[in-house]
C-alpha cells in the first residue's frame, strides 16, 4: 500500500519497567464522575447517565514534558485522572466481564481550556475546543492491570509547583470502572489501544507559564510535566 502523503507516527505511550509501548487508538474521557467535582461545577451527582466526550490519539504527552501553554484561552486548568488501557476489544460488554478487557492503567491529566468549556455549556455546544486540543493528554506509564493492585480503590492527588491542589480516593467515582467500560462499550466498540479517562475530584484550578505539575495514584507510575514559559 502506498500513501499520498507520509503516514502520521503512530501515538502511543510508555509501559513501567519496559521497553515496550502502548499503541494508542483512540482516547474516550468520562466527565463529572467525582461527586464533589460535580457539585463543585454546579451539578448534581449521578442525575444523569456518564457523559463522554473524547480527545485526539495525538494529544497524549510524556511525563516529564515541557507543555506549551495552549492559544485561545486564559484559563487553562488541571484534571488528574485515573486511566484505563484497553487490552481486549468489544462491544455491549457486561459489567460483570468488564475488568478482563483491561491491559493496564495510568494517571493522566485532562487538560481543559475552562473558559472555552464555559462558552460551550452555555451555548448548548461541543467541548471539542475546550477539551480535545493539542497535548492535552499528559500520560503517565501503563502498568499492566496484574501489577497495579486496585487502582480503583486509591490515593489520587496533584500538586502544582509543591502546592497539593487535589487530593482524594479513587473509589469516589460515581461511576466504576466496570460501569464505564459497559456504559462506553454501547456507544462505541471498543479496540485495542484505547484509552479511557475516568475523571477527576474536586480542586480543579489554573495552570500558568512555568508551572511544574507532579501527580501520582498509588501503586502507579507517578506523572510530571511542567507549562513552559
Amino acid at each position: 500500500m502506498s500513501f499520498a502523503i507520509a503516514p502520521p507516527p503512530q501515538p502511543s505511550v510508555a509501559i513501567a519497567a519496559s521497553d515496550q509501548r502502548f499503541p494508542v487508538r483512540r482516547i474516550f474521557c468520562v466527565g463529572r464522575n467525582y461527586a464533589d467535582h460535580v457539585r463543585e461545577m454546579g451539578n448534581d451527582p449521578k442525575s444523569e447517565p456518564p457523559l463522554f466526550f473524547s480527545k485526539p490519539a495525538d494529544a497524549v504527552v510524556e511525563s516529564g514534558a515541557a507543555i506549551v501553554y495552549p492559544s485561545n484561552t486564559s484559563n487553562l486548568h488541571h484534571e488528574v485522572e485515573l486511566v484505563i488501557a484497553i487490552g481486549i476489544g468489544g462491544s455491549n460488554i457486561d459489567e460483570a466481564s468488564a475488568l478482563s478487557h483491561v491491559w493496564g492503567y495510568a494517571v493522566g491529566v485532562d487538560l481543559t481550556r475552562r473558559d472555552r468549556q464555559a462558552e460551550a455549556k452555555k451555548a448548548g455546544t461541543p467541548w471539542d475546543t475546550a477539551k480535545g486540543f493539542d497535548h492535552s493528554a499528559p500520560v503517565g506509564a501503563l502498568t499492566p492491570a496484574s501489577a497495579s493492585g486496585d487502582p480503583a480503590r486509591a490515593r489520587i492527588w496533584i500538586k502544582v509547583n509543591g502546592e497539593t491542589r487535589q487530593d482524594a480516593a479513587t473509589g469516589d467515582m460515581i461511576w466504576s470502572v466496570p460501569e464505564i467500560i459497559a456504559a462506553l462499550s454501547r456507544w462505541w466498540e471498543l479496540k485495542p489501544g484505547d484509552l479511557i479517562f475516568t475523571g477527576s475530584p474536586s480542586g480543579v484550578a489554573a495552570l500558568n507559564p512555568g508551572d511544574t505539575i507532579e501527580c501520582g495514584i498509588d501503586g502507579l507510575a507517578p506523572l510530571s510535566f511542567s507549562i513552559a514559559r
